[in-house]
Formats: C-alpha cells, structure tokens, sequence
C-alpha cells in the first residue's frame, strides 16, 4: 500500500496556506502571532481534506495546544487513514526578527508508520546520500564517525561540513570537530532544515550532529527517506519526559532509532518557506495574491520537486 497521489497537492497547499499565515508577521518581534497565523491556516486546509487524518506530531499535546495537538483528527473523515506529523511555523524566531530559513512543515504516513515523538530532546546524526549503510552510530565517539564518513567520502576531515546547533550543551562535540579541523556549520534555530541540509545539493554539509527537538526529529526524517540519507536518534528524558513519552507507545526509553525504525512505508514531506531558505524562496506578497515556493517529496513515486504556486487572498 501507498498513499494516493492525489495527496501530494493538496499537503502541499496546506503547507504554503500555513507560510503564507506566518509571513503576516515577518519581522513584527510577535512569535506567537506568527506561530497562531501559521496554525489557523494550516488546520483549515487540513480540513477540507478527504482523509482520515491524525495528528501524531504536533503542537504539543492537547492541554497546551489550542490546535494541531498530538491526537487530534484532522480531515473529513472519508478516505484513506493518514498520519500526520506537523510544524507549521519552525523557526518562530526567524519569523519574528525577518531572518532567513523559516518553514512550515508536515509528513505524511499512512496509519501507524510514523515515530510518535514527544515533544522533548532528541540525540541526531545525520548524513547524506550513496554511502555504506550504517556508517555513522551515536555511540562512536565524534572523533570515529568523522573518520569513518572522511574515508567513506575518500576525503580528509578539514575537508568536511559539520552542521551544528549553536547551543552550550554542544561543547564537547565543537571541542572535537575543531581538534580535527572539520568546517563547522553553526544554526541558530531550525533543526530540521539543518539535518535536510545534508542531503541538499546546494548545502556543503556532510553531517549533521547534536541534540535538538525530537519532532523536529522525525520531520526531518520523513526528507531524508525519501532521498536516501542515512540518520540515526535516541530520545534524551528526564523523569516527566519519561512518562509522557510511555504513554505515547514508546516501550525502550533508551532505544536508538535508525530511519527506517522512524518513518516506515510510504511517506510525503513537504516544506513551503516563509522567510528565504537554502532549500526555496520566501512568500512574495504580489497584492491580491501571493507566491509560494515548496520543496515536496513522495517515496513511492520518487517525486522530488521545488514547486512556486500562485495563490489569491
């Protein structure tokens, strides 16, 4: 079984619905604004899809989150059963102050076949395309990864691009990177397009490492399945985290997830930006309409495509 085509469009317009939302708010200092533009929109064209659909990673869970929260049906609850793991606006903060690298994201499985990750930490590695299968392991030490990845690739480590997230708890692993001399890539926000970056032909990047948000995780696991990157993750709890993350189905709290542990089956993704991005451009406002640009991916029809849609107000 696959997920009907027909899909693939109409996830798309709710991603571009939902940047649209989000633009509203370009450099206003209003993360919230942004973020509520980006949801109201996003769940109106959810709606309007014939689709039995369910939220399984989403704006939190439901006592925190107005809408879009992890368990909510979305769709008219007529056609195929889909899961659904959402961000409708990632990089708030780049929304807020008029930076690059704002989305709005979702993935697509059908039912079941997608990580329920809660909204907490998560350990990543992350590499790209046509290398051995499962080089790279979150228990070898930075020092061993970055070899066996420098010798896979017939390079040298100062030759490699590490994307990092710019935060205090990445100490140890920029304390290695530049021991070895590898070119470290430092991201303010916006985990998931950092991990995408390593399969995009128009990043430098080799590898992706470090700890950031656990949905974020999972979405951007949905891109690399489709284009054969390589990840693996581990969730990082505390004892509440713990709990939630039980109650979501998760069994071994310990467990390192390769990717097709993560996202199983057939899968969309689909990324429309709100600010200019490495990946497409920004929403024009044209007036009475606006321009929208989206980098869409289906597994099981190997569709692979960067599309700019024309929409009215």
């Amino acid at each position: 079984m696959s997920i009907d085509k027909k899909y693939l469009e109409q996830f798309i317009r709710a991603t571009e619905k939902a940047a649209y939302g989000a633009s509203l708010f370009i450099g206003k200092n209003d993360k919230i604004a942004a973020d509520k533009g980006a949801v109201d929109l996003m769940r109106d064209e959810l709606n309007k899809i014939e689709m039995k659909g369910t939220v399984v990673i989403g704006e939190g869970e439901m006592d925190e989150a107005p809408m879009l929260y992890i368990g909510e049906k979305v769709g008219s609850n007529t056609g195929q059963a889909l899961d659904i793991a959402l961000d409708p606006l990632e990089g708030t903060n780049f929304v807020a102050k008029n930076l690059p690298n704002a989305f709005s994201v979702l993935s697509v499985s059908e039912k079941g076949n997608l990580l329920s990750a809660p909204d907490t930490y998560m350990e990543k590695i992350a590499i790209g395309t046509n290398l051995p299968k499962n080089l790279i392991d979150l228990d070898n030490s930075v020092e061993k990864n970055i070899s066996l990845l420098a010798d896979a690739k017939n390079t040298t480590p100062e030759k490699l691009f590490a994307c990092v997230l710019d935060r205090p708890r990445h100490k140890n692993i920029i304390d290695s990177l530049k021991k070895m001399k590898v070119n470290i890539n430092f991201i303010s926000d916006g985990d998931v397009s950092g991990v995408i970056s390593v399969i995009d032909e128009n990043s430098k990047n080799d590898i992706y490492i470090g700890i950031g948000g656990g949905p974020e995780g999972v979405l951007a696991g949905a891109a690399l399945s489709c284009l054969g990157g390589q990840m693996q993750t581990r969730l990082v709890l505390d004892k509440e985290q713990s709990q939630r993350a039980t109650k979501l189905g998760v069994k071994n709290l310990k467990k390192k997830y390769d990717l097709d542990e993560m996202v199983k089956g057939d899968v969309i993704f689909c990324a429309t930006a709100v600010t200019d991005g490495d990946l497409v451009k920004g929403i024009i406002d044209k007036g009475d309409s606006f321009e929208a640009s989206t980098f869409a991916l289906q597994k099981s029809t190997k569709i692979v495509k960067k599309v700019t849609n024309l929409h009215k107000k």
